[in-house]
């Protein structure tokens, strides 16, 4: 966990202030809400379909369990009992009253936390991998750089009003859990020939009306180089991004359309200019940051105890939880633990108030107070002593989040939709909610393996549906609700976007198709254990597209 400071503190706190006087005049109508609205969105509030929806940052998706009892807190107080984790690991209410607001915000900063850069024209909330700093396949903690990223762009006076809204991601690992390619700035930490570690820098990633995969404009960026390269970055597409139409004005579009080459060029000619000024990063600078994460003091212990041996050889309920959601940890004798948020028949990513506050004990247990979000909007408890991992399942399965098809095909990524969203389409909760009771068997799951499908309820995409191994999108019809299918997706090391499968099919039609194209892959499979993104990859969409709507 990082410590933050005063500074951090008093930034919070007179924001919180800030914007109590703004709500006040709002509510007097001193402000009309053409008005209010670039204020609220400065602090993480919308105006959605029914009601303000706040959206809390969460940096890097790490949270202490005094952070989690408090969006229990107010969840519970304010809202309707539960909160969305999201696929930018942040929190969203949707149902507090614009006249909480200010309380909502002054209960956040006594835990450190607010909804500052989660909207608006900025630079949002800085996301990494949900294991970073106990993953075995990374080469350091990402969140040091995350944090050094936040530092620098929290109300940085030149990138708060932005052509649009700005998105940077960073993973350390050999495999990517971050999504670095679908980010305006993807950053991937590695080492070169010399042993050197470093950044590979990609931007124009997106997804969203118009979607790329991003372009890697330096292959190998030294550390101290980071903040003034990003910088560049940031200066360039400011300088050049489009303002005159919200549908161009992502950096992506600016990158495709001056090029990678040409956009690679003007940002190295931008950083020549600041490279070896003040935003050059010394090693005591990173050592500081890095004193302030507080990271466990670990037994030392034995991997795979044989109690644990036993209770897998005795209990099969507990062996294929076991299996499916521990991952191996970094440290000797400790494990990885996800939790899902995707139980039969529910909203995808909500938690209760209840849960929340039954996490947090169990974080304070069994993970040295620290709980993880992770972008498949599940969540992690990243430091869990594998002796402990059998009396640790009993309490998660008491509370409704251990259900074992993480990754698995139940485990669906879903946007609010038409629930909430008055920018959306159609639905994306009852779609969602109806596939994992069409696919609510873990035997069936688990001989399909590793298979995500992402839900959007319009052209936006928060659901990712481009990169999902499945992707479905809302479009209206007619005034009807109607869904794109596309195949062959995927957010990862090897980034793709998904083609369409066909025609837009209605939404009572949408969950026979998925299951249509699952019962196809079954049939199509080179071999048992040849996952669907490999087999869409390995004969493309038409074989799916001819059984699919050969019988409609």
């Amino acid at each position: 966990m990082y410590v933050y400071d005063d500074f951090d503190r008093t930034l919070v706190d007179e924001r919180v202030n800030e914007f109590r006087d703004q709500v006040a005049r709002r509510l007097s109508g001193e402000l009309t809400e053409d008005e209010f609205k670039p204020l609220r969105l400065m602090n993480g509030v919308y105006l959605q379909l029914h009601a303000y929806m706040l959206r809390v940052a969460i940096p890097y998706g790490t949270l202490s369990s005094e952070q989690l009892r408090t969006l229990a807190h107010i969840a519970r107080r304010y809202d309707r009992d539960y909160g969305h984790f999201t696929t930018r690991q942040n929190l969203q209410f949707n149902w507090i009253k614009l006249s909480d607001l200010p309380d909502v915000m002054a209960d956040l900063a006594k835990a450190g936390l607010h909804g500052m850069q989660t909207s608006g024209n900025c630079v949002r909330n800085v996301t990494t991998d949900q294991w970073g700093g106990v993953a075995p396949d990374e080469i350091e903690d990402p969140r040091i750089w995350a944090e050094i990223l936040r530092q620098h762009s929290t109300m940085h006076p030149e990138f708060t009003y932005l052509p649009r809204k700005f998105k940077i991601a960073i993973t350390a690992a050999a495999h990517d859990r971050a999504a670095v390619r679908v980010h305006d700035i993807g950053l991937r930490l590695h080492k070169n020939g010399a042993g050197e570690s470093g950044f590979e820098v990609v931007v124009g990633g997106g997804l969203g009306r118009t979607p790329f995969v991003g372009k890697t404009i330096k292959p190998f960026l030294p550390k101290r180089d980071l903040l003034s390269y990003v910088e560049a970055i940031l200066r360039v597409y400011n300088q050049y991004g489009r303002r005159d139409n919200i549908y161009k004005a992502r950096i992506k579009i600016l990158v495709h359309e001056m090029g990678a080459e040409k956009f690679g060029a003007e940002v190295d000619a931008e950083w020549q200019n600041i490279k070896d000024g003040a935003l050059a990063i010394d090693l005591a600078f990173i050592a500081d940051i890095a004193s302030r994460f507080r990271y466990p003091k670990y037994e030392n212990l034995a991997n795979e105890p044989p109690a644990l041996t036993q209770v897998r050889s005795r209990n099969s309920r507990f062996d294929t939880w076991f299996r499916n959601s521990v991952t191996p940890h970094k440290q000797r004798g400790y494990a990885i633990v996800t939790l899902s948020l995707k139980p039969e028949g529910a909203p995808p990513g909500d938690a209760t108030s209840e849960q929340m506050d039954a996490i947090a004990s169990l974080a304070d247990r069994y993970s040295f107070s620290e709980i993880r979000v992770a972008h498949e909007q599940n969540l992690v408890l990243p430091h869990v002593a594998q002796r402990d991992l059998p009396v640790l399942w009993e309490q998660l399965e008491k509370i409704g989040v251990a259900t074992p098809n993480v990754g698995l095909v139940s485990d669906i990524i879903a946007c609010p939709g038409l629930d909430y969203c008055s920018l959306a389409n159609t639905r994306s909760i009852p779609v969602a909610q109806e596939l994992t009771r069409r696919f609510k068997n873990l035997g069936t799951q688990r001989e399909l393996g590793r298979l995500h499908i992402n839900i959007s309820g319009c052209i936006n995409a928060c659901g990712h549906h481009h990169v999902g191994h499945i992707g479905i999108l809302g479009v209206e019809k007619n005034g009807q609700e109607f869904f794109q299918i596309t195949l062959g997706g995927r957010a990862d090391e090897k980034a793709e976007l998904g083609c369409l499968l066909g025609p837009a099919v209605p939404y009572a039609e949408v969950a026979d198709v998925i299951e249509d194209v699952v019962a196809a892959y079954v049939e199509l499979r080179d071999q048992p254990n040849e996952l669907f993104v490999d087999t869409v990859k390995r004969i493309g969409v038409e074989p799916f597209k001819e059984r699919v709507y050969a019988a409609r």
